[in-house]
């Protein structure tokens, strides 16, 4: 199992930026595709960002589309989340994952989840 954590996180005024990073730990980090997702208070998780093994494709939800960049570096092991323009709705809790299916946008029972970093944006 990958080990992730995930840091950046933090408050910030709406119309800001913060970035997000996920350093994990194992030897299948290079060979898999990452996301982020996010979860406001309730019990479903959103997807919002994925990118793949080789950091040659990404994939966003709607709602963030042209404010927030995904990318990883395989040497460092860590994917980053670039979030500009920042608005109250992304407020959450941020979770990177690994063995993300890119088919479905969903991590299968065997992928691994970090710990999440909270990312409160106000008004």
């Amino acid at each position: 199992q990958v080990q992730l954590v995930e840091s950046g996180g933090g408050l910030v005024q709406a119309g800001g930026s913060l970035r997000l990073s996920c350093a994990a730990s194992g030897r299948t980090f290079s060979t898999s595709a990452m996301g982020w997702f996010r979860q406001a208070p309730g019990p479903e998780r959103e997807f919002v960002a994925a990118v793949s093994r080789n950091g040659g494709n990404t994939y966003y939800a709607d709602s963030v589309k042209g404010r927030f960049t995904i990318s990883r570096d395989n040497a460092k092991n860590t994917v980053y989340l670039q979030m500009n323009s920042l608005k109250p709705e992304d407020t959450a809790v941020y979770f990177c994952a690994t063995d993300l299916d890119l088919r479905t946008m969903r991590v299968p029972p065997f992928g691994s989840w970090g710990q999440g970093t909270q990312v409160t944006v106000s008004s």
